[in-house]
């Protein structure tokens, strides 16, 4: 393998240059920069990761940080929110640490083992976690970029899900079928997300001059999960059971929606249609497959790693707030309302 040395000796420059390059150092030259370049590109040099450590004074690594709620329940979509912040690391020749903090995180709890042992240049927060964990992080004056969350302290560069424009459109395509008597069924509704998710739902509601009570919407469920989703809407049919569409907060709710409409007997879309949002895999393999609003997964990794990028070059670059858009996605839990079936008891 080819060494610093090797490189040195091809360009014709001494081995502090060679490194200085690397490290993108202004006092180095075009042209210089160039020949070193393309030494490095001949000879295949790859420089020592330890040796950029020492001078750079960095560690090269970025933690990703969210809830195991988030990872394990959620996983397809903060999955795929993580490979897209990984991808676009690699432009930066940054590695991205990944690691979970218990869902009753608490004030006493232990902060991610990279951020005590100060293996990492910044914090990528995925999701709602507590507010002084956030505060906790600051101590140790880490750059914090959050994706898919709205702290408390509006002092973060943010990347967040339209998720009010999401609702509307998800109700208005509802409505637009002729539907008019629409449930609503969340869980986590402290989380800015899910709650905007809702609000829009409202706004479409009330925009097309629609009555609706609170025996319309359960918003109770603590946590935003299939079983959680089956539980809601057991319980919505329980106080309305003549809603002809739900609208679920998240996909993995409105699969357990399904599941529950398909153990007692109430045939989807024919009795009550189903729409949910995120669009994740699994909704290809429902039966029928799920309508949904479309959240762009990767494209939120790849944008809050980009703010990162920012402040790891700037730490007091303005601290922006990115609102990626939605698509709505008609599948087959969708159809027109005509009279309003009785459901089975």
């Amino acid at each position: 393998m080819a060494t610093i040395k090797d490189v040195a000796k091809e360009a014709k420059v001494s081995i502090a240059t060679v490194s200085l390059v690397v490290h993108k150092h202004n006092r180095i030259s075009p042209e210089t920069s160039k020949r070193v370049n393309k030494a490095i590109k001949k000879l295949n040099y790859h420089p020592s990761r330890s040796g950029r450590r020492l001078v750079s004074k960095k560690t090269g690594n970025v933690g990703f940080i969210l809830t195991e709620d988030h990872f394990l329940r959620s996983e397809p979509f903060y999955t795929r929110i993580f490979l897209g912040t990984e991808f676009e690391a690699r432009n930066y020749e940054y590695y991205i640490l990944l690691t979970t903090i218990p869902s009753d995180y608490n004030e006493k709890s232990h902060l991610p083992r990279f951020i005590l042992e100060k293996n990492i240049d910044g914090v990528i927060i995925a999701g709602k976690v507590p507010s002084y964990m956030i505060d906790q992080i600051e101590k140790y004056d880490l750059p914090i970029a959050i994706v898919d969350y709205y702290p408390p302290s509006n002092e973060y560069p943010v990347v967040l899900i339209d998720n009010t424009s999401g609702g509307i459109t998800a109700t208005q395509f509802l409505i637009k079928k002729n539907h008019k008597n629409i449930g609503f069924i969340a869980g986590d509704i402290d989380h800015p997300s899910i709650y905007d998710r809702f609000r829009g739902y409202k706004m479409a509601m009330d925009a097309a001059g629609i009555q609706f009570s609170e025996s319309n919407y359960v918003v109770d469920e603590n946590y935003t999960s299939r079983e959680n989703g089956y539980n809601a809407a057991k319980k919505l049919l329980e106080l309305n059971n003549d809603v002809t569409a739900i609208f679920a907060c998240n996909d993995a709710m409105a699969i357990g929606v399904m599941q529950y409409l398909k153990e007692k007997g109430i045939a989807v879309p024919k009795d009550i249609s189903v729409i949910g949002f995120d669009d994740v895999e699994a909704d290809l393999s429902l039966d029928p497959p799920l309508s949904t609003v479309r959240v762009p997964k990767y494209e939120m990794g790849i944008e809050v790693m980009k703010l990162m990028a920012e402040l790891l070059k700037d730490k007091d670059s303005t601290k922006k707030k990115i609102l990626v858009s939605v698509e709505l996605i008609d599948r087959g839990s969708v159809t027109v309302c005509s009279e309003k079936i009785t459901m089975p008891a």
